[in-house]
């Protein structure tokens, strides 16, 4: 359920938000009146169907996450137009998709790559965002994923990089709290998304079995735990993972 202005006069930075998930939940922030920047390699999709008055309150950054330079524009310019960062998604992550292997067969530069998508473009935001937050008090939701917990056959690299960003959010939680600032990581399961166009449908069928819930969930859905955790309501959760997946995986 959207709650008109939950967010008015906040200031989120959603990264990997152009597409699925990530343009899910900044189409969630703007929806409750937050002013949002954006980050990925391609922010073209994210206008469509927008309000002229909501598109006032979204700066789209077309850039590489993976780029330190980048990302510290991107940053700045959030706050010379926005103000100070009110709320960070750290979103963005990325198994090696079609590289993915074994791990006997698997290849080092893949596993960079995964590690540096998913796990330090999150920590090179927090860092930038920090400093603010530990002066006005904030949000950080970090994007973990099941396969951290399940630990799937042929994603070590994307299981490791998304444990990696757990213990990440633990101990950024307990440095922050005292100066009023949560920080949580979300672990959806299998959401719909572009990327399930290319996975074969019995794959997905098996997915489905595994599933308690029997299906495969939503961007929304993910977005709406996401929008909970950044909210006022959730003023005495920090250091928490939530799983978004159906009950495939249960801790």
């Amino acid at each position: 359920m959207i709650v008109a202005d939950r967010f008015n006069n906040r200031t989120v930075i959603v990264s990997g938000g152009g597409a699925g998930i990530g343009a899910a939940i900044a189409r969630r922030f703007m929806a409750e009146g937050a002013r949002v920047g954006v980050i990925d390699l391609d922010t073209s999709g994210l206008v469509e169907g927008l309000d002229e008055a909501v598109v006032e309150r979204l700066l789209a950054v077309d850039a590489d996450c993976t780029d330190e330079h980048a990302l510290t524009e991107f940053h700045g310019r959030v706050v010379s137009g926005f103000g100070p960062v009110d709320i960070l998604i750290n979103n963005v992550g990325q198994s090696g998709r079609e590289r993915s292997a074994p791990f006997h067969e698997s290849n080092e530069e893949v596993w960079r790559f995964v590690l540096e998508i998913s796990l330090i473009s999150a920590m090179r935001l927090s860092r930038l965002a920090a400093p603010a937050m530990r002066e006005r008090g904030g949000r950080i939701v970090n994007m973990a994923s099941d396969a951290a917990f399940a630990g799937d056959a042929g994603l070590a690299d994307y299981a490791a990089a998304k444990m990696g960003l757990i213990g990440f959010t633990r101990s950024l939680a307990r440095e922050l709290a005292p100066h009023g600032v949560t920080v949580n990581a979300v672990a959806p399961g299998a959401i719909r998304t572009r990327a399930h166009e290319r996975v074969p449908a019995a794959v997905i069928e098996r997915i489905k079995a595994e599933t308690p819930a029997g299906f495969v969930g939503e961007p929304d859905d993910v977005a709406a735990a996401v929008a909970f955790l950044a909210s006022d309501e959730a003023r005495f959760i920090t250091g928490q993972s939530l799983l978004i997946d159906g009950g495939r995986w249960m801790i």
